[in-house]
């Protein structure tokens, strides 16, 4: 009786955590579950906010027209040199006069190796203009965040711009926490005009068989009720896949994976609203 009781919790054993690890695979990220163990906490990030050294002082207040647009991309996964094309947008900007910023959604690197970071905010500066990194729980592999910390610095901020107010916010563990939902709910109150939210781990899922990455709804709950006429669009990675939902007016975007698809969302602004649309690089 004792063996069979114990072949039967074996196999139990053993199918939970074959479906976890095949979970795991089917979030769109390529996990590395030893990078995942070894990566930093939250708290020990937010220590750093508003601690710049990618961002200048001038990156951090946009100085926007009544119309103009940005570019979203999500998932780069550069890794040892391999940018995917990364490096074609800034010809997409030098042809398109209106794009005044850049918002990348986290997985920047695939482990967060400085060389990659590197390579990353060299692509960046040569845009020309103001980028915006959201760090992903890739960035943070294998207690790799002191690179960030070093090269990048805070991962939540806010950018004010005229009419327009940006917020990146850090879920790179999966979770806000209750001081950055705090945080995001004070200052939200004191915006007008346009508002744009960027971070990695999604809110939500477009079928069963991918795992939600928000490990707390009562932490979606309580983001989406934060948002909720106030924000305008809420922007996304992690998942590879493009989605849109639309609750309590506020549109909810994940943008479909650069290192896959080649393709960037572009948001255009004008007097009769926001459009969006995603565009593919042809190289």
């Amino acid at each position: 009786m004792f063996g069979e009781t114990f072949r039967k919790n074996i196999t139990v054993w053993l199918f939970l955590t074959v479906f976890s690890l095949a979970g795991l695979s089917l979030t769109g990220c390529r996990s590395d579950i030893l990078g995942l163990v070894r990566s930093t906490s939250l708290d020990e990030r937010l220590k750093e906010q508003d601690n710049f050294h990618f961002l200048s002082n001038e990156d951090r207040t946009l100085s926007l027209g009544e119309e103009y647009s940005f570019i979203v991309l999500g998932d780069m996964h550069i890794e040892n040199d391999k940018t995917y094309g990364l490096e074609k947008i800034k010809d997409v900007i030098a042809a398109d006069s209106s794009i005044k910023f850049a918002v990348f959604t986290g997985d920047i690197t695939q482990n967060g190796n400085r060389q990659d970071i590197e390579t990353f905010i060299d692509i960046a500066r040569s845009f020309g203009i103001p980028c915006y990194p959201v760090i992903g729980n890739h960035d943070i592999y294998f207690n790799n965040w002191q690179h960030w910390k070093t090269l990048i610095g805070s991962t939540r901020y806010r950018i004010n711009g005229t009419g327009t107010t940006l917020f990146i916010l850090d879920s790179a563990n999966a979770y806000f926490g209750k001081a950055q939902l705090d945080w995001l709910e004070r200052e939200i109150k004191n915006t007008q005009g346009y508002v744009f939210v960027f971070t990695h781990s999604n809110l939500f899922t477009v079928n069963p068989v991918i795992i939600q990455q928000l490990t707390d709804t009562r932490e979606r709950a309580r983001i989406s009720s934060i948002l909720s006429g106030r924000c305008d669009i809420m922007f996304m990675g992690h998942m590879h896949m493009g989605s849109e939902k639309k609750t309590g007016n506020v549109l909810y975007i994940n943008v479909q994976g650069f290192r896959n698809n080649q393709t960037y969302y572009l948001v255009s602004v004008t007097k009769n609203g926001i459009k969006g649309r995603y565009e593919k690089l042809n190289y």
